[in-house]
Parts: C-alpha cells; sequence; structure tokens
C-alpha cells in the first residue's frame, strides 16, 4: 500500500491501530539487552517489565501505546475508539506501572535515552489530551515519568560525548523527543541541560560526510537527527549560518543525489526494516529543517522535494503485517503523517 494524503487518514490509522493491538501482548519473540546481577534477574519480559513487555522490545512497546493515545486522540471518533482505550486500559494501571518503576530502581538506566524518550512522548500525548479517561491513564503514568525523566537528566548530565551512529544509542533524535517534553511540561531545568549538551556537542560541526551514510543499519540519518535537534534551540538566522557550516553540500547542484531514499530489497529482514523507518524519519527531520529555516534560504526547494521522495518512498507497502515491521514502523508513519514533531503541527483535540 501507498499513501498519498499529506496527513493520515481515519482507514490507514485504523490498519495501524490494528497492528499494535496485535503485538502489544506478544511476548515473544524478545529482543532486549538486560544487566543482570544474579539468577533472581532472570525473569520472563511480562514479570521485569508488566506493561510494556510486548512488540519485541521495550521501547517499541512504548511508542506502540503512543499510536494508540495519539490516533485515540486525532480520531475522537474513529470506529477503533474502543479497542485502543481498552488496551490503553489494560496496560495502564498502578499495579503494572508499578512493576515498571519496580525494574528501573533495578537498571536505572535500562533503554536510554531512545526507550526514554519515547516514554516522555506517550506522558506528552496524555498531558495535552483533554480527555476524562486519558487523564486517569496520565495520573497512573506520572509517578513512571518522572522517574524516567530524572533518570535520564542524570545521565545527560553526566554525558561527555554524543554517538552519532543511526539506532537506538544515537543521542540526538531522543533528545529532540525529550526537549519538545520539558518544553511542554515547563521543566525549565531539562530543557536548558539539552539545549547546553546539543550547543557543547554539535554548535561547531562542520563539513559532515554526508555520503557515508547509512551506517550500517540506520532508521535515523545522524547528521538530519543533528540538524532536526538544533533546529528546535536556534534563531532562524543562527540556524541557516550553522546549516550551512554543517552540510555545505546542501548548497551544491548535486545536493538531491546526496540524499537518496533507501531502496528496500529484503523487507522481511529484521535489520533491513531499519531502511523503512529511515526514510520516514529522515522526511519528517527535513520537515523540520524546513521550518525553522528563513523563508528566502534557498536551500527550501531542494529540501521540499528530497522530503516529499522520502514520504512518498516511505510508505511504500508500509503496513506490512510481517514483524520485522509491524511491530514498531506504524508509530514513524504516524509521527511523520500527524507532524509531531512540528512546533506549529495540526493540534488534534
Amino acid at each position: 500500500m501507498q499513501l498519498e494524503a499529506k496527513e493520515i487518514d481515519v482507514a490507514i490509522a485504523a490498519q495501524f491501530v490494528q497492528l499494535v493491538l496485535n503485538c502489544i501482548k506478544q511476548e515473544y519473540p524478545h529482543n532486549n539487552i538486560f544487566w543482570l546481577e544474579s539468577d533472581e534477574d532472570m525473569k520472563p519480559p511480562r514479570e521485569l517489565m508488566p506493561a510494556f513487555y510486548g512488540c519485541l522490545d521495550w521501547h517499541s512497546a512504548v511508542h506502540g501505546h503512543w499510536l494508540l493515545a495519539r490516533l485515540a486522540r486525532y480520531f475522537p471518533d474513529a470506529e477503533f475508539q474502543t479497542t485502543a482505550r481498552q488496551a490503553l486500559t489494560q496496560t495502564l494501571t498502578p499495579e503494572k506501572i508499578q512493576g515498571e518503576i519496580n525494574h528501573f530502581h533495578r537498571c536505572p538506566f535500562f533503554e536510554c535515552p531512545y526507550g526514554f524518550s519515547w516514554l516522555l512522548q506517550l506522558a506528552t500525548e496524555l498531558h495535552e489530551w483533554n480527555d476524562p479517561q486519558g487523564k486517569k491513564w496520565l495520573a497512573t503514568l506520572e509517578p513512571l515519568e518522572t522517574l524516567v525523566a530524572n533518570n535520564f537528566y542524570r545521565w545527560l548530565e553526566k554525558l561527555e560525548l554524543p554517538d552519532r551512529t543511526g539506532a537506538h544509542s544515537q543521542t540526538a533524535f531522543p533528545l529532540g523527543l525529550a526537549l519538545d517534553w520539558a518544553r511542554s511540561r515547563k521543566n525549565q531545568d531539562f530543557a536548558d541541560l539539552i539545549e547546553d549538551k546539543a550547543q557543547k556537542f554539535y554548535r561547531s560541526d562542520r563539513n559532515y560526510p554526508l555520503h557515508f551514510e547509512p551506517l550500517g543499519y540506520d532508521f535515523v540519518s545522524p547528521c538530519l537527527a543533528e540538524a532536526d535537534l538544533m533546529r528546535r534551540i536556534l534563531s532562524p538566522t543562527d540556524f541557516a549560518n550553522w546549516l550551512t557550516d554543517f552540510l555545505p553540500q546542501l548548497l551544491t547542484e548535486d545536493a538531491v543525489n546526496s540524499l537518496q531514499p533507501l531502496q528496500i530489497t529484503k523487507p522481511n529482514d529484521y535489520l533491513q526494516s531499519h531502511f523503512r523507518g529511515l526514510n520516514l524519519s529522515r522526511a519528517w527531520m527535513l520537515e523540520g529543517i524546513i521550518s525553522q529555516l528563513p523563508n528566502n534560504d534557498s536551500r527550501l526547494d531542494t529540501l521540499r522535494y528530497v522530503s516529499v521522495l522520502h514520504r512518498q518512498c516511505g510508505l511504500v507497502d508500509v503496513a506490512s503485517d510481517h514483524y520485522s515491521s509491524s511491530h514498531w514502523l506504524g508509530t514513524f508513519v504516524v509521527y511523520l503523517l500527524t507532524a509531531r514533531g512540528l512546533s506549529k503541527y495540526k493540534n488534534p483535540i
């Protein structure tokens, strides 16, 4: 299936809701990295992480629930409201969230920073949603939100160098999500820390070797994630100047060839499925970059063209029910098509 619409419609939203419903309680196969201190730490995922144990790994389970909340909020009259709400109600219980808290007391930086950032995005969605049931879920989630935010802050305080790869340990993308949460929650200390670290890590970057990407099986572009973070903290003029130094290729006639979508030859391969996400995340990061450039910037036409190209390629057969994609890819589609990462996104109710 290929989506053409600028924004998501209710039919495709229903498909992604169903894909999430199919996997949030599927415990196996499972893939996580655990720190084990003793035999007592060897437990099934449903016991270690009783709320978010499905979808292959913890972060995918978390952002699968974000998808349910986002689409329930975005389509208040959709037929999937009942099943999406039932799933959120079954997961977001005090007992299950306490189990998650217990796990983070044992492993305070488990899934940091990528999984942490998605947990904060889930919390953001519930904070911004004017819905009585959503407020109940939020009240249940808030102790975990607070713990994750505090642990994230502690981790970032000590971080001396960024991870410049394009997978889960990458630094820039989760900092962008966390900054959006901090600003939404008016957590100025966390926002200031993220901005300070971004300046330290990235402000002086020059002449990025764009032709090296992708690095292995990336699902985000390291350079575009960095730019998408910096556009959140710099003024339009400063950002335009920084981008010129960082990606001078975008000013050349060969700019389009520097950012071509990835072609997927083995869509059911778990690692190559990352390239599906890469095309989608490139599209929304390009849109973020465009949103902060001055209106007369000479790169805008090129960036718009490349963004649309990635959007179109990323949305081909995107509703695949093979588990390599179905356990996570819908989140990237919904994040893109509902413009969640843009400061001027269309705000649902």
